[in-house]
């Protein structure tokens, strides 16, 4: 009997090893909270520099970067990413497009450590997961295609345009 007793953890124990597991962010002089903003931008930062990542987020949201781009904002590092932080931990989903020929398998890992190591470094959270989704595979071609499109683009006439936008739209 003597020996369950000694088995049990007292509530002292319990409180040292919380004390013990937060005391990053939880100290005698104060708390720490780490907003979910901070931990999606290291997240998207984190997953960027993995060699064989061409882009973050899936159709809708690169499409929503380009307008972004094209009006002259600021890129959003978060694009593609969502987290979920607790006051100890930190889960993270991330989507991607990968460039061809890489190993996807091997590129889903090298991001998942790679941001599971940002984030535990620079905030002290544990992270608990983080899904890789591959949306996409970028092709040499696509870069392609998109130069002759803006180059088509560029070449219409401004008064091309003009009569396009007199002539009958029914008949």
């Amino acid at each position: 009997m003597s020996e369950n007793k000694s088995d049990s953890k007292s509530p002292a124990t319990i409180e040292e090893n919380s004390i013990e597991r937060n005391s990053a962010l939880e100290t005698d002089h104060g708390r720490t909270h780490i907003d979910d903003v901070v931990v999606a931008k290291i997240a998207g930062m984190a997953a960027r520099e993995v060699s064989g990542v061409h882009a973050l987020g899936g159709g809708a949201a690169r499409a929503l970067g380009a307008l972004r781009d094209m009006a002259g904002s600021r890129v959003d590092v978060r694009q593609g990413v969502s987290v979920e932080v607790g006051e100890t931990q930190a889960a993270a989903d991330v989507a991607i497009v990968a460039e061809y020929g890489v190993a996807i398998h091997e590129l889903a890992e090298a991001i998942r450590r790679n941001i599971i190591n940002a984030i535990e470094r620079m905030t002290g959270l544990e992270v608990t997961e983080v899904n890789v989704t591959v949306h996409d595979v970028h092709l040499e071609l696509d870069d392609d295609n998109e130069e002759s499109a803006e180059e088509e683009v560029k070449e219409i006439e401004p008064a091309e345009v003009a009569a396009a936008d007199h002539e009958p739209r029914v008949k």
